[in-house]
């Protein structure tokens, strides 16, 4: 084993979102189909994966919930349908899994943050900027799309606190030339957007660490701060490993890693950030980062908050967990957007699998069967001239297949593969085994000869299909009669590996046809169903009887008004005031009794409707000029309010008619 090449793989530890959706498995499936291969070619592999659990988003969605942090993230990550549940029915092969929430990971994340203070490249000051809690990264306002995150494209929130950072800008020089003049960073396009995105207009300290929570690795040497956590979720890479920990003992057998996979949206970190604080702490960087696309439904990103959100349960129930792998790697090229739907997946099924692949195995097996009882005899003729094609194409296709394996290109490695398999069902037609059959005593060894050559073809690919289909390729061989030393990395560079008398064994149909049409329709009915059930119970409050006559309903004046500010009054845990443009040029004070529902640095800038022409009334000594428009309803039992808010293309004091 110490002899053996050794290969470390990782994908980023995932934020532990609570509806998992295809997207999710995208990058762990490639992931896991490279370590596969690494490992059929002979490497000591380590393949690490694990869930990110720390930040305010997380602090806030589990005070929604009503339970602690440790307790949401415990129920996502170890719970019925949860993140390790997800990775063992897509079949993952990782070595390791990591939270971030693990003894060994915190105290280790505390000795490193503590280090790079102590060497001068984390000092202390005050954080002023722009902050984008689900992407939980720091902007300056330059940085902003539209005013908001450039990258999720979701409103951020201004942050003000004491706080540590970090001296990035010091390594804007070194950075630079990694990008640039080495393959550290990967696609080639993803290093022209980190330059001239990030580091040509100045790259700027990161803030490192945060006040304004608690969910996070305490700063041990300072209370009351706690560690970003993109400090602490990259550093997983290395405490997986046993480093600043003696939980493992593998970092100086497998650091540096050969490569990250990451989702495109998180290269900055791993491209910038990320060698930035391992150059601080004189540690080796890593070989390879590789940034991956998107997997986009209806042209946007799967998105739990869009509602366009994929469910792998239902399509790996319908399918098959192979059948989905094989998709998601055959469609997609691993470094572009690919759009997924329903109907790709399923013709991408029924034209690889069940036409092409599916159809070789089946009717090769058949026919071993019905002409020589499963059995095929050691008396083989070769037809040069018909045979030369198909054995020089499989003969040469691991070394094809090596070459974009090499490279990630997956979707490259599958279709040299099924170049073969197409071309073996045509050397089918070419050679007519059932035309053969008529006269065995003639023509028994020839038949035989091609029922062994499409035995090999059957053989090489479900070899190199290993680290795609496990499952399916392993019912391949089983089904062909391949013995052990005939499934090696070894043995799928050898044409003539299989015994000339192989026995097969023939089995169900690995990837029976779908029925496109009526599969779609199902889909949409339990699409429609499940939006059904999501939506909440809802209650609302019966239609008032009693007329109101139309000329008292126009003395009421309602306009759209921009909240310029807005803050919680103080003793009150219900009022929220409201300082407002309500087009008049004069700023207009609205109290409000909504603290329940809205956070006010959530409704800066919203355009919201009002009654302006309401008597002025105190609330809380204060005085309040109008009333904002809302609705109500009963969800579980519980009240719920909602702000009518207004398109903000509609200008302050535009009359509501």
């Amino acid at each position: 084993m110490e002899n053996k090449k050794r290969f470390y793989i990782t994908t980023p530890i995932y934020y532990p979102s609570d509806k998992l959706h295809i997207g999710h498995t995208y990058c762990t499936v490639a992931t896991d189909a490279m370590a596969r291969y690494k490992r059929l070619t002979g490497y000591d592999v380590l393949f690490l994966t694990g869930t990110d659990e720390h930040g305010q988003k997380i602090e806030d969605k589990a005070k929604e919930a009503g339970v602690t942090p440790k307790e949401f993230v415990d129920r996502i990550v170890t719970g019925e349908k949860g993140v390790l549940d997800l990775w063992k029915l897509m079949n993952i092969s990782n070595d390791r899994f990591i939270r971030t929430t693990d003894d060994y990971h915190v105290a280790a994340i505390q000795k490193i943050f503590k280090k790079m203070y102590e060497n001068g490249d984390i000092y202390k000051g005050k954080y002023v900027g722009k902050y984008c809690k689900p992407c939980e990264s720091f902007w300056t306002e330059s940085q902003l799309v539209d005013g908001k995150c450039p990258d999720c494209g979701r409103e951020v929130q201004d942050a003000e606190e004491e706080a540590y950072f970090f001296r990035l800008s010091k390594y804007a020089d070194r950075i630079q030339h990694l990008l640039e003049d080495t393959d550290f960073l990967e696609p080639r396009s993803r290093v022209n957007e980190m330059v001239n995105n990030f580091i040509k207009p100045g790259l700027e300290d990161l803030c490192v660490s945060r006040t304004s929570f608690t969910w996070g690795v305490p700063v041990d040497f300072d209370p009351g701060h706690v560690v970003y956590v993109w400090v602490d979720a990259l550093f997983n890479y290395t405490t997986a490993l046993g480093f600043m920990n003696d939980k493992y003992d593998d970092y100086d057998k497998f650091w540096p890693a050969d490569v990250h996979f990451v989702g495109k949206e998180i290269v900055r970190f791993h491209s910038i950030i990320w060698p930035a604080m391992l150059m601080s702490m004189g540690m080796p960087l890593p070989k390879k980062v590789f940034g991956h696309g998107w997997l986009l439904l209806d042209g946007g990103k799967m998105s739990k908050s869009k509602g366009n959100v994929v469910d792998p349960y239902l399509l790996a129930q319908r399918f098959g967990v192979d059948a989905l792998r094989f998709f998601l790697l055959r469609t997609f090229p691993f470094g572009s957007d690919g759009n997924f739907s329903n109907e790709a997946l399923i013709n991408t099924i029924n034209v690889d699998l069940a036409n092409d692949l599916g159809n070789l195995l089946s009717r090769t097996v058949s026919m071993v069967g019905k002409y020589f009882g499963g059995t095929l005899p050691q008396q083989q003729a070769e037809d040069p001239e018909k045979d030369r094609e198909l054995v020089e194409l499989v003969s040469t296709l691991r070394s094809r297949y090596e070459d974009q394996m090499e490279h990630f290109a997956f979707q490259n490695a599958l279709a040299e593969i099924f170049k073969v398999i197409g071309r073996a069902n045509k050397y089918i037609d070419e050679n007519t085994p059932w035309v053969l059959a008529r006269d065995m005593e003639a023509n028994g060894p020839r038949l035989a000869g091609v029922m062994y050559n499409l035995l090999e073809v059957l053989r090489i690919s479900a070899v190199l299909l290993t680290p795609f289909i496990p499952q399916s390729s392993a019912e391949i061989l089983r089904q062909i009669g391949a013995c052990e030393a005939c499934q090696t990395w070894e043995s799928a560079g050898q044409w003539g590996s299989l015994r000339a008398d192989v026995t097969v064994q023939r089995g169900e149909n690995l990837f029976p046809r779908i029925d496109l049409d009526k599969e779609l329709a199902a889909l949409e009915e339990i699409a429609a169903q499940a939006k059904k059930a999501a939506l909440p119970a809802l209650e609302v409050e019966p239609q008032l009887t009693e007329k109101v006559d139309f000329d008292t309903f126009c003395k009421s004046d309602f306009r759209a008004v921009k909240v310029k500010d807005c803050q919680n009054v103080k003793k009150s845990e219900k009022l929220l005031r409201f300082t407002l443009d309500d087009g008049t040029g004069t700023d207009r004070q609205i109290l409000s009794g909504i603290a329940k529902w809205y956070k006010p640095e959530e409704l800066i800038g919203k355009t919201l409707m009002a009654i302006v022409n309401l008597p002025p009334r105190k609330m809380m000594g204060l005085e309040s000029n109008g009333m904002l428009i809302s609705a109500t309803h009963t969800e579980h039992g519980e009240e719920k309010l909602n702000l009518l808010m207004l398109d903000d293309k509609i200008p302050a004091g535009a009359k509501m008619c």
